[in-house]
């Protein structure tokens, strides 16, 4: 499952964004899409420039989606203690998403002016998209929408970001040529099949784990079974007491390598 971080920030002494709207069409999306099992959405409000950092540590995401102001050269606008703007300079987002690198595969800045920024955290990450110039709230919505509409639907990056672009075209809002799509061949991005077909070894080698440990499990107690009866020679009972002791050895190794694969 691939998580989906939602970074928003709408500074006191910044214009109102509808970004509570942005947020509930990703979700609605994902959800309408049947892939809620696919990917994760997980959201922090009222960002500060601490809290990224946080945040991307603990929910590992594979896409940063990130909603709010930008200022160009300036850097993005996120808050202070006091819900005031701070701004984070491009250096610094930059150097944040490069100690990611392996990990994160898209980045989507939805704010004016972001394109200086979505070009250099593209030294890092594969897939970042920035907005040349202001981006109306409409419009911004619009691409969010079409662009987790194509990523549902199985679509690549680059593919859901021209969906997005024609979603803006398509509502005949201004702006559909704002969102650029910054591209990084150099950076690998991770293999999700990869990680698929580990898993797929993983649960054969739990599944036959399991028929093992159940066959032993069935020995142990027909041994002890056989070990009640009352006309068995003093040797046979050392033989059979010895085969019990054998197949615990067995069952508890058994039990050991599930629960490591657990």
């Amino acid at each position: 499952m691939k998580t989906i971080l939602i970074l928003a920030a709408n500074p006191k002494d910044t214009s109102r964004l509808r970004l509570d709207e942005e947020v509930r069409e990703i979700d609605g999306v994902l959800r309408q899409a049947g892939i809620k099992d696919e990917f994760e959405l997980k959201q922090r409000w009222a960002v500060r420039p601490r809290d990224v950092q946080q945040a991307m540590l603990s929910c590992n995401p594979a896409i940063v989606h990130f909603s709010g102001h930008g200022t160009g050269e300036q850097g993005l606008a996120l808050e202070d203690g006091e819900g005031n703007i701070k701004l984070v300079d491009t250096a610094a987002l930059a150097g944040l998403f490069k100690l990611f690198a392996s990990q994160v595969e898209c980045v989507i800045l939805n704010a004016c002016y972001s394109e200086v920024q979505a070009e250099a955290i593209a030294q890092y990450i594969s897939y970042v998209i920035g907005m040349s110039q202001p981006i109306e709230d409409k419009a911004a919505i619009e691409f969010t929408v079409g662009f987790y509409n194509a990523l549902g639907a199985g679509r690549s990056y680059p593919d859901a970001f021209e969906f997005g672009c024609n979603r803006i075209q398509l509502a005949g809002i201004a702006g559909y040529q704002t969102p650029v799509l910054q591209h990084n061949p150099n950076v690998v991005v991770p293999d999700a099949s990869v990680e698929s077909k580990t898993s797929l070894v993983k649960e054969e080698q739990l599944a036959e784990l399991r028929e093992e440990y159940d066959a032993v499990n069935e020995e142990v107690k027909a041994l002890k079974k056989s070990l009640r009866i009352d006309d068995l020679t003093p040797k046979q009972r050392i033989k059979l007491k010895k085969q019990i002791q054998e197949a615990e050895t067995e069952r508890e190794n058994l039990e050991f390598r599930r629960s490591n694969l657990e």
